[in-house]
């Protein structure tokens, strides 16, 4: 007997008088069943409770805002996979390619290169209304969890058809063995003094495009 099998034994021989473990109740929420309206409208409240900037614009005009909110950016950063007609605007007024840097899992920006970049433009996998959080899972349009963590703004397009009213919602949408990032505002901590300082642990400004 190998000394795995004796542990295993010897943990099934104390327990062989131990009661039944009752079933856990799961009687939670699993819907919120608020409507698409009310569904962007909670979000924008949380968002903007936690100093967020937020612009609910038509599909349309995702591209236009986007290039607003990088006017002063010197350099971008974009995960390989993002919808290339969100970037169109910027490649209309002939600015977006000299500024735009794109990380790929066959070349990943380094360390250095991110921390030198103002921006990261991303996608969203889900959105959760009621708590106010953006999920990131690393797919296409959002790249790695680095390029949202290390420059200092953060432009987020979270589509109003991703958002969940509350979290069992949103977790049903995604394959939780895909790495994880939640975001629930700018990034933020506070001193023992209780005053609030932001980017200590990402961007110290997020901007959320929701686009209907």
């Amino acid at each position: 007997m190998s000394a795995r099998e004796d542990i295993l034994s010897r943990i099934r021989s104390a327990l062989q008088d131990s009661p039944e473990a009752p079933q856990i109740p799961r009687e939670y929420r699993a819907a919120s069943g608020m409507d698409a309206d009310g569904l962007v409208d909670l979000l924008v409240d949380r968002l903007v409770d936690y100093k967020a900037q937020v612009a609910v614009v038509p599909a349309a005009e995702v591209p236009a805002t986007i290039a607003s909110l990088l006017e002063g950016a010197r350099s971008y950063v974009v995960p390989e996979g993002l919808d290339g007609g969100w970037l169109a605007a910027m490649d209309d007024a002939g600015t977006g390619g000299s500024r735009r840097r794109v990380d790929s899992p066959a070349e990943p920006l380094s360390v250095a290169d991110l921390d030198g970049t103002d921006a990261v433009v991303t996608g969203s996998a889900v959105a959760v209304a009621e708590t106010g959080t953006i999920i990131l899972d690393g797919s296409a349009s959002q790249g790695r969890r680095a390029i949202s963590l290390v420059p200092d703004h953060h432009v987020c397009v979270v589509k109003a058809a991703d958002i969940a009213g509350i979290l069992p919602e949103a977790l049903g949408r995604i394959d939780g063995t895909r790495p994880i990032t939640m975001i629930s505002g700018p990034s933020a901590t506070s001193d023992i003094e209780l005053e609030r300082v932001e980017g200590v642990h990402g961007p110290r400004r997020l901007d959320v495009i929701i686009a209907r």
